[in-house]
């Protein structure tokens, strides 16, 4: 009787311990965004979170028994977080605890075509291969994608072709509620001669700031030749980069190549353009639009109303403003606005502002954070405006006073924080100006050359938002604060910088005075 007993003690003592040892598991899934494990002993998922972005912007996500969807369309290799809480039964969750939290964070799944240029034979298709099977995809020009979904996920798609040699967008996305951003893909004829594509066509409109890329048969060297930078006309500020051996694309700064200007690329004559001469015409656009549109959707510190009916949410009607703007007027959201960026605010005037606000922009899209309003930016804006997503973060500013060495830090309206600082020393000076911040690290290693000409390299600087060339806001240990000590940054205390530096995202207004 007793062995009896000490046997039913012991089945009972090693369930307790496979009951106590198990444990509800998150884990990605090959078909949804993530799945959850029950343990042994059961459980119900209590609640499901999903977060990305910057600014830990709420997905909305819904669970289909033990799997978790998201429940709209979310960008390809978007990092995410996601949080779920797990109710043990009564009977056992005097072993296990009543609750448990799971956390996973993961970048949804992302494919990329093997190719971005190849040569095809005449009637040969033209077939797209992917690093990963893609469940949808889209090509097309940018605007125009035609978007198609497989009845299973593919390694490779044929697309229309038209033309002997030409470019496409293409873009491949491996879960069906993923979106893509497209790749230029390019294809010549077989043969000694010397084809090249362009992106955007030749013979169409284009932004002021479009970059454009061409790309060719051969190697650009041997395409080029001794000329590997061909003349833009007219004479527009920017330079040639090399994207790969056979592609270059010219990036327009400051004001691009003008607006209504005709621009023309003057290639070799042993280079045939498909499509057409080299030329493109920029129509007039609007800064004043990009403004109302940012406004609109919260990247100002402004909000606007349109004097008559408010623009359609229609592509076309979007695209129409863009050109000739409503009539309207701006007001100041916030009673309290800090003098320097109120009388730095013009409607229609190209500034530090705008480009801020457009960097912020791009950085919460997940587009390129230089703040340059090309096509890609107007794409998404209008995209945001017609659906509604404006940005929740609010605004911020912030003042660096020079004389008095602090830092005042304005956001939504009201002064959040005041403190000392440490700016430049006479030899190493913090330039004076609004800079918009275009790098935002937690942690990094800061190097450069002392005024002595000696090198320097800081570890582990802290909270560091960079908005000048290699001037930043950071963190940085000091006996004092409150006089020049720095080579050209703006250095705080650990405390107030780690507080500081939640509130200064990519395209945050830094004034020095």
């Amino acid at each position: 009787m007793a062995g009896l007993v000490l046997a039913v003690v012991l089945g009972v003592a090693a369930v307790a311990v496979v009951l106590a040892s198990s444990r509800p598991r998150l884990t990605a899934d090959p078909v949804a965004l993530a799945r959850v494990t029950l343990p042994a002993g059961g459980g119900q998922i209590e609640s499901v979170s999903v977060v990305t972005g910057p600014h830990s912007t709420p997905v909305p996500a819904q669970l289909r028994g033990n799997r978790i969807w998201p429940s709209g369309l979310l960008p390809s290799n978007r990092p995410v977080s996601i949080e779920v809480v797990v109710k043990r039964p009564v009977w056992v969750s005097w072993l296990t605890g009543k609750r448990e939290r799971l956390q996973l964070t993961l970048s949804t799944p992302a494919a990329q075509p093997r190719a971005e240029y190849m040569t095809l034979a005449p009637g040969a298709p033209l077939e797209v291969g992917f690093t990963e099977p893609v469940a949808t995809y889209a090509y097309g020009s940018p605007g125009l994608l035609v978007h198609r979904t497989l009845s299973a996920p593919q390694a490779s798609v044929t697309l229309p072709r038209s033309a002997p040699a030409g470019s496409i967008w293409v873009a491949g996305a491996p879960r069906p509620w993923e979106t893509a951003a497209p790749t230029v893909i390019s294809w010549f004829p077989p043969g000694r001669g010397t084809a090249a594509v362009a992106s955007p066509a030749p013979g169409t409109a284009i932004a002021a700031g479009t970059p454009i890329t061409l790309t060719f048969s051969k190697p650009v060297a041997e395409a080029l030749g001794s000329h590997p930078s061909p003349p833009v006309s007219p004479m527009t500020e920017g330079a040639w980069h090399t994207v790969d051996s056979h592609t270059i694309v010219f990036r327009p700064e400051g004001y691009g190549y003008g607006l209504g200007a005709k621009v023309s690329i003057g290639l070799p004559t042993s280079v045939h353009l498909v499509g057409g001469a080299a030329t493109w015409r920029v129509p007039r656009g609007s800064t004043l639009r990009l403004q109302q549109m940012l406004a609109q959707l919260g990247y100002l510190p402004l909000s606007f109303s349109a004097s008559g009916p408010a623009v359609a949410p229609t592509s076309q009607a979007q695209e129409q403003a863009a050109v000739k703007p409503p009539a309207g007027t701006f007001s100041w959201r916030y009673g309290s606005v800090p003098s320097s960026l109120r009388s730095a605010w013009s409607p229609g005037a190209a500034g530090e502002i705008t480009r801020g606000a457009v960097m912020a922009f791009e950085n919460d899209h997940g587009l390129s954070a230089d703040g340059d309003a090309g096509p890609k930016v107007w794409t998404a804006l209008i995209a945001a405006v017609m659906t509604g997503r404006p940005s929740s973060f609010g605004y911020t500013y912030v003042t660096v006073d020079k004389s008095s060495q602090s830092l005042s830090l304005w956001h939504n309206g009201r002064t959040v924080l005041s403190t000392p600082v440490n700016t430049g020393i006479a030899q190493a000076p913090t330039a004076s100006g609004t800079f918009a911040v275009f790098e935002h690290l937690r942690v990094t290693t800061m190097s450069g050359t002392n005024p002595d000409g000696s090198h320097y390299s800081d570890p582990d600087i802290q909270f560091v938002s960079y908005f000048n060339g290699g001037d930043a806001l950071h963190a940085f240990t000091r006996a004092q604060y409150g006089y020049p000590q720095s080579l050209g940054c703006v250095e705080m205390a650990l405390g107030p910088a780690g507080q500081v530096w939640p509130y200064t995202p990519i395209g945050t207004l830094v004034h020095v005075a």
